[in-house]
């Protein structure tokens, strides 16, 4: 990933659009005084990011001087060498646009035309689209020609590959502003393989990378007038295993089945099989499926996304499919009015939407859920465990060597299912089972194993964590599941509202646990810092009211 390093440099830009570089600090650091004295040249708001962060890791916007140290200590510990940059940040009017870049080595460059990446999270793409809503195409061309002219200087290094040229473009007064390259292939590289008519970037990418040149790769025929936009739009929706309604947390678990849309004009991108379980952990990306929309109007790109989504179910854990609902729904996506700020401003009003969607469509998805004759459905059951299957069980108790006792042989036991009542296995399952030992007859039980936190996989190293109650004010409870990176308090701290006591990773990101109160520290978690720890894990308990609320 290439970004700059310069400060306010112009762009060389036309027709009074102004197009530049924001001022940054030129040397990366990973001391908070230098990115002070930089905001105090500067002036708030500025963006810190982590020089080797990336997906919206080791990114924090600071409006003001008393959240400082706070946010870089979280940006530059989310960075892997512990350094970051700062810049003067544009993030109120201005649009995520990108140009999508491809050249050979031997000095062609050409472009395919631009995306735009406006509704975000945290700085992590939700949905993406092409061609951007910039309705002046004089800026977007002056965008694109700058893209272009960066790629030939880079004839120097013989600018090989795909590669994505990043701006953020206000529209009004006309203003755009380099942000970085990313020199690969991209998650959204879908719509641009669609707005190209169906032109695969993955065998580009492989053939320039044997030595063909551009020429020799069947792209004369797409046009480079980037006055004129394509006559056709595209669509992505990133359906994610999160839950919105716990600020984006991930959802873990087993999906027990799902269905994606089909039809003409849609596409859809996904690791899941409908032959196999998929468990979500909380080490990988949240991204389970790509459904992209292509038609030749974007009217028609809405319509058409909102009856893709309505055909889209998954069940077992949480996704994203409720706040995508609700965006296509929206006026503002309608109209195309987001700009990098809208999503998280109209969070509330565009989630409570889109749940009223979904809960339209609740007894159809109750009835497809309850099909087993549909091919598209991924179901757990009788996947893991089938009535039939059996184990030789052997129990050898510990005995410590300077004991003196003799070996104890082990007693073989032998346990059957007769019959599989429930198999959600990891989160619970129940079975009839016969239970044998040398010395019974075959004895019949309900055998019902339950997970006792909301983690996927290895739990918490404290043998059984303790649970929260979100009812009980004194209780700070883990809203998601993640690693604990670090615990900020010990028993006797006093804390006061709003505080952060703990920090728990989840994926890329690192999220603050905050105190919904002040008071009195009297018991913190007893595992260890990098332990697996599920949602609704107690973090800390506080004991009385303290005269810092």
């Amino acid at each position: 990933m290439l970004r700059r390093t310069s400060q306010g440099r112009s762009t060389g830009s036309s027709d009074d659009i102004t197009g530049g570089i924001l001022p940054a600090l030129q040397t990366p650091t990973s001391e908070v005084s230098d990115l002070r004295k930089f905001a105090a040249t500067t002036c708030y708001p500025i963006i810190i990011k982590a020089v080797d962060g990336g997906g919206g890791r080791g990114i924090r916007v600071v409006r003001k001087e008393v959240d400082l140290a706070a946010l870089a200590k979280r940006a530059l510990q989310e960075s892997p060498s512990g350094k970051a940059f700062a810049e003067k940040a544009a993030v109120d009017g201005y649009r995520h646009v990108e140009v999508q870049i491809i050249g050979d080595g031997k000095g062609n460059v050409r472009h395919l035309w631009e995306r735009e990446c406006s509704i975000q999270r945290r700085f992590q793409k939700v949905v993406e689209f092409a061609p951007s809503s910039i309705k002046d195409r004089k800026l977007v061309r002056s965008v694109i020609e700058s893209a272009l002219r960066m790629a030939e200087k880079a004839k120097q290094v013989n600018y090989t590959s795909l590669g994505t040229f990043e701006f953020l473009v206000r529209e009004s007064p006309p203003k755009f502003y380099f942000l970085e390259v990313n020199p690969r292939l991209q998650v959204e590289h879908t719509i641009t393989e669609s707005l190209a008519m169906g032109i695969d970037l993955i065998k580009l990418q492989l053939l320039i990378a044997q030595g063909y040149p551009l020429s020799a790769l069947s792209l004369s025929n797409l046009s480079q007038d980037s006055i004129t936009p394509p006559p056709i739009c595209s669509l992505q929706l990133r359906l994610t295993a999160e839950d919105v309604s716990s600020d984006w947390a991930l959802s873990v678990g087993k999906i027990k089945s799902f269905r994606f849309p089909t039809g003409n004009g849609i596409r859809v991108d996904t690791h899941l099989l409908p032959s196999q379980p998929t468990i979500i952990g909380t080490d990988f990306d949240s991204l389970i499926a790509k459904i992209i929309i292509t038609a030749p109007t974007w009217e028609d790109v809405v319509q058409k996304a909102k009856r893709a989504l309505a055909d889209t179910y998954v069940d077992g854990i949480k996704t994203s499919l409720d706040i995508l609902r609700g965006i296509v729904a929206s006026e503002a996506f309608t109209k195309q009015e987001c700009d990098t700020q809208w999503l998280e401003a109209s969070l509330p009003s565009v989630l409570e939407s889109g749940k009223q969607i979904s809960g339209q469509s609740t007894d159809a998805s109750a009835g497809f859920s309850s099909s087993s004759s549909s091919s598209a459905i991924a179901t757990a059951s009788n996947v893991l465990f089938r009535k039939g299957d059996a184990w030789s069980i052997s129990l050898t108790p510990e005995i410590s060597s300077s004991s003196g006792s003799e070996e104890v042989k082990p007693a073989p036991s032998h346990l059957q299912l007769t019959k599989v009542l429930r198999n959600e296995f990891p989160t619970s399952m129940t079975a009839s089972i016969l239970y044998t030992t040398p010395s019974t007859e075959p004895t019949p039980y309900t055998l019902t194993l339950a997970s006792t936190t909301a983690s996927f996989g290895s739990i918490s190293s404290a043998a059984t964590p303790r649970r929260g109650d979100p009812g009980n004010q004194n209780h700070i409870v883990l809203p998601f599941a993640g690693k604990l990176i670090e615990l900020l308090v010990e028993e006797g701290d006093e804390v006061q509202k709003g505080e952060t006591v703990a920090v728990v990773r989840q994926m890329k990101m690192e999220l603050e646990i905050r105190a919904g109160k002040g008071g009195r520290v009297v018991w913190v978690y007893e595992g260890e810092e990098g332990d697996e720890v599920g949602e609704g894990v107690l973090v800390a308990e506080l004991e009385g009211s303290s005269s810092k609320l």
